[in-house]
C-alpha cells in the first residue's frame, strides 16, 4: 500500500489563514468578514494586509452573515469566520433564508468543529454541522484533512460562484497532502488502493484511515482509502468504482453518524449497489470537555475503530 509520511503537524485553521491571506492579494473581489475571532481564525494576516476588505462585526454572527449576503450583491466574495457552532447552528436561519435560498456567493468558513475542539465542551463542540449544511439546497459542503488541503480548498471555494461551507479545526494534525496539489470541489481522492474494503473518511478521520489501513495491511486486509473532502456534492463515481471492487465499506468522520457523511455514502450504496457498511462517528451523542486526543479516544473515532470496523464489515460480506 502507498504510506504518507507527517511533514509536521500543523492546525488545518492555519491552512485557511494563509490561503485567504494568498486570496487577499490575488483577488481584490474577495473580503473577509469575522465575529471577534480573527486571532482564532488565523484571519490576523488578511485583517492587516488589507483593512478596507476585513470588517470585524464583533459576537454578532447572524448580522455578520446578513452583511456578508448583502456584500454579494455588489460582485464581492465574501469569507465569514467564526466557530462552527456559531456559524451554522446559531445562524441557521439566516443561512437558510439569506444566503442558501438566495444563492448569494458567500463562503462560511468555520473553525473549531467537532470533538477536537477539546476543553471548550459540549456546548461549543458541534456535531451537527455537515448535516445541517448539507440539507441546505445549494449550499456546497467541504471538510479538509489538513494543513495544505485546507488551504488549497479556500483559494478553490473563491473561484466557484455559490454559497460554500468550509470546515476545519483547533488542534494540530498530520500535514501529509501535496502542498502543491489543486482542490477540485465535488471529487474524492483515492489514497491508498486495496481490494478488500473500502475505508470512506473525512476531516481529521483521514489520518486515522491511512494508520488503519497500515495496521490492516500487516493483517493480510488491504483497504482501499478515499478522502472525501467534499461531503456536499458526494462523489458517488469513486465510492460505487471503489465497492465494485471490495464489496463492503467503512465511513469515518468526527460529526454524529446522524446526518453525517456516512449517511450520504449510505444512500449512494442502497440505491446504486447496496453493500454492507459500518460507520465510525460519535453516536447520537454531545461531546464533554478534554483534551482532543482523549476525546478521540474515548468516543473511537481513532485507527483503532477503524480497523475494527474494517474487520467487522468484512466478516459480512455475502
Amino acid at each position: 500500500m502507498k504510506k504518507y509520511s507527517d511533514t509536521g503537524s500543523k492546525d488545518t485553521r492555519s491552512g485557511f489563514g494563509a490561503g485567504l491571506e494568498e486570496l487577499g492579494n490575488t483577488n481584490d473581489q474577495v473580503v473577509a468578514l469575522c465575529a471577534d475571532l480573527t486571532g482564532s481564525l488565523k484571519m490576523n494576516a488578511f485583517a492587516e494586509q488589507h483593512p478596507d476588505r476585513f470588517f470585524q462585526v464583533g459576537i454578532a454572527e447572524a448580522n455578520m452573515m446578513g452583511i456578508a449576503a448583502g456584500l454579494t450583491i455588489g460582485g464581492k466574495i465574501p469569507f465569514t469566520g467564526t466557530f462552527a457552532n456559531f456559524s451554522t447552528g446559531r445562524v441557521y436561519d439566516q443561512i437558510r433564508q439569506s444566503i442558501a435560498y438566495s444563492f448569494k456567493n458567500v463562503k462560511i468558513c468555520a473553525s473549531h468543529a467537532g470533538l477536537t475542539l477539546g476543553e471548550d465542551g459540549a456546548t461549543h463542540q458541534i456535531l451537527e454541522d455537515l448535516g445541517l449544511m448539507k440539507m441546505l439546497p445549494h449550499m456546497v459542503v467541504i471538510n479538509p484533512c489538513d494543513f495544505n488541503q485546507t488551504k488549497a480548498a479556500t483559494i478553490a471555494i473563491a473561484d466557484y460562484n455559490g454559497p460554500v461551507y468550509l470546515r476545519f479545526g483547533r488542534p494540530k494534525v498530520a500535514n501529509f497532502t501535496d502542498a502543491n496539489a489543486t482542490f477540485k470541489i465535488g471529487k474524492g481522492e483515492i489514497l491508498s488502493e486495496g481490494s478488500d474494503v473500502t475505508i470512506v473518511a473525512t476531516g481529521h478521520l483521514v489520518w486515522e484511515a491511512l494508520q488503519a489501513a497500515e495496521k490492516l495491511d500487516s493483517l493480510g486486509i488491504h483497504a482501499e482509502v478515499i478522502n472525501m473532502a467534499t461531503v456536499k456534492p458526494l462523489d458517488e463515481k469513486i465510492i460505487l468504482d471503489s465497492i465494485q471492487k471490495t464489496g463492503c465499506v467503512v465511513t469515518a468522520e468526527e460529526h454524529n453518524r446522524f446526518g453525517g457523511m456516512g449517511e450520504s455514502v449510505a444512500q449512494t450504496i442502497v440505491t446504486n449497489n447496496p453493500v454492507p457498511q459500518e460507520f465510525v462517528a460519535v453516536d447520537d451523542s454531545f461531546g464533554e470537555s478534554g483534551t482532543p486526543a482523549q476525546l478521540m479516544d474515548k468516543y473511537e473515532l481513532n485507527a483503532d475503530a477503524i480497523i475494527l470496523a474494517a474487520q467487522k464489515v468484512i466478516k459480512r460480506k455475502i
